[in-house]
């Protein structure tokens, strides 16, 4: 088997393990990253051959994109304190804790050396909390917080990751020139993601056509991380920023062919993309086992040692954290996503999981120092991170489904379906609204205007049948099952048509491109 084929059998996985987790109740994820461990310990399968500074800019730009347009701005402003008590502050605390231990264990292992490790395994995975998150039904809110953590946290754990490793490098530290480097680098990613989606968003209302915006949406996320990068800004918030603004204003309300297709081409980038970097973490078992020959018992104990530490540390810094949280947000008159319960910050206690940063992180530190010399326990520090990230997302990740029904942790149906009746009667009087207006300077006979203000209670009542009346949703129900028996029978004969126009592609003299363009009409007449 060589590279090519490899990559095949990756991506392949990547699509079969979404029905295959959702069968089984386990995240795709973790799925993938067990195939991963599977294939590197085949013989037949050859050790991957990815340049490691390529990893980072080639796999986050598309999953941070993917993962942003599932929320907004306004649910990170809303809920910043407890996002920044995990995505700042707890990535702070894990770093420091994680090096000193690293530090006291490994023999030898400088400083710089042991923060580089303690800041590559402190941020938890946003791909695999989102994707772990949304299948098991946790409480929006709990999943507002999950996003907000593995999104922003990455950008806190990189730049501490590249001030530990130019120290290590250069074997000179200036807390001052940290610190001032890590605020340009969250300045400069900012004004270049506010520009990047500020153009991005001038653009797509001058491309119009839905194909070329949805280009323009792959590439704008790479551009904005390699941008962000070459100015020595932080690429992952540069992304953050830009996906941020785009999902604000990319797309006007009546942007319709746009948005459906944009949703439907990034739910297949993200579905290949994930798969691709979870196989990736499993597929590194073969470096960790090449790192370990002959030292097994040294550094399994090493880095269970860190395990401990990093789950320990997400525990204890939670539960206070959480508590403050708590009597804070009870004097407050706003609304914020906080758990609500021990059980709650217990399974996002549990939801911590590494992923593809730390692999990533872990795989770009520098073989050599400045003087030439190989970089410090350079070997132990990958063991350790692997290690890390083998037991925070295949153990966590296959017990996270156990524990949340153990602790009977679910979503708050009954205030979701409360939201989406409240939306359903304000997009109803929406729409009347607008027809009052059209009346104001059209002159609609009786008929017309009756059927008109109709639909526009049916607007609301498809979505929410709880919106009416029981006379009114019996109607409605009826209506439901006419339009159903119609269009099925719709669908049959516009089969019909499409077989027929199929058939003609393959006869003699039949232009292929006319009879695509029929095609064409006949399936977007199939979506109405």
């Amino acid at each position: 088997m060589d590279q090519l084929a490899l990559l095949f059998v990756v991506l392949l996985g990547a699509v079969i393990s979404v029905p295959v987790g959702d069968r089984l109740g386990l995240p795709a994820p973790v799925l993938m990253t067990l195939l991963g461990i599977v294939l590197a310990v085949l013989n037949f399968v050859p050790n991957i051959d990815i340049p490691p500074e390529l990893i980072l800019p080639a796999l986050l730009p598309p999953l941070l994109y993917a993962a942003v347009r599932r929320t907004s701005w306004r649910q990170f402003a809303a809920n910043r304190r407890p996002i920044f008590l995990l995505a700042v502050a707890l990535v702070f605390v894990t770093t420091l804790c994680v090096a000193v231990v690293a530090h006291t264990i490994v023999p030898g292992l400088p400083l710089a050396a042991a923060v580089a490790l303690g800041a590559l395994v402190a941020p938890p995975d946003p791909v695999a909390a989102t994707a772990v998150a949304g299948q098991l039904g946790l409480p929006r809110r709990l999943v507002s917080i999950l996003e907000g953590e593995g999104l922003f946290n990455d950008v806190t754990a990189i730049v501490l990751y590249h001030v530990a490793i130019a120290a290590a490098v250069s074997g000179e530290f200036s807390a001052w020139q940290a610190g001032l480097d890590l605020v340009l680098s969250a300045v400069v990613a900012v004004i270049i993601g506010v520009a990047l989606g500020w153009g991005a968003n001038k653009l797509l209302d001058l491309l119009g056509d839905a194909t070329l915006q949805i280009g323009l949406t792959l590439l704008v996320p790479y551009a904005s991380y390699v941008l962000a990068e070459e100015l020595h800004g932080s690429g992952v918030l540069a992304v953050l920023t830009t996906a941020l603004f785009l999902a604000e204003y990319a797309y006007g309300a009546d942007d319709v062919m746009s948005r459906l297709a944009g949703h439907t081409v990034w739910d297949v980038v993200d579905t290949l993309v994930t798969g691709v970097a979870f196989g990736l973490i499993g597929l590194e078992l073969h470096n960790a086992i090449r790192t370990a020959s002959g030292r097994w018992l040294e550094l399994l104990g090493w880095a269970g040692v860190v395990v401990g530490v990093v789950i320990l540390v997400r525990l204890l810094w939670l539960l206070p954290a959480t508590w403050l949280t708590q009597r804070l947000h009870a004097r407050r008159d706003y609304d914020e996503d906080i758990p609500t319960s021990w059980r709650e910050t217990v399974v996002m206690w549990w939801a911590g999981m590494r992923g593809v940063a730390s692999v990533a992180l872990a795989l770009a530190i520098p073989l050599k120092t400045d003087s030439g010399a190989p970089f410090p326990d350079r070997d132990e520090i990958v063991f350790i991170a692997f290690g890390v990230i083998m037991v925070t997302l295949v153990l966590q990740g296959l017990t996270l489904p156990w524990l949340v029904k153990r602790l009977g942790v679910r979503a708050d149906t009954e205030r979701e379906k409360e939201f989406e009746k409240e939306l359903a009667v304000r997009a109803a009087r929406a729409a009347k609204r607008r027809l009052k207006e059209i009346e104001s300077v059209e002159d609609l006979p009786d008929e017309v205007s009756e059927q008109m203000l109709r639909r526009a209670f049916e607007i609301g009542l498809r979505i929410n049948p709880q919106i009416g009346d029981e006379e009114r949703r019996e109607a409605q129900e009826h209506r439901v099952r006419r339009i159903k028996r119609l269009r099925r029978i719709q669908a049959e004969m516009l089969s019909a048509a499409r077989h027929e126009v199929l058939a003609a592609r393959s006869e003699p003299g039949a232009d292929p491109e006319i009879v695509d363009r029929v095609l064409r009409h006949l399936d977007v007449r199939s979506l109405r």
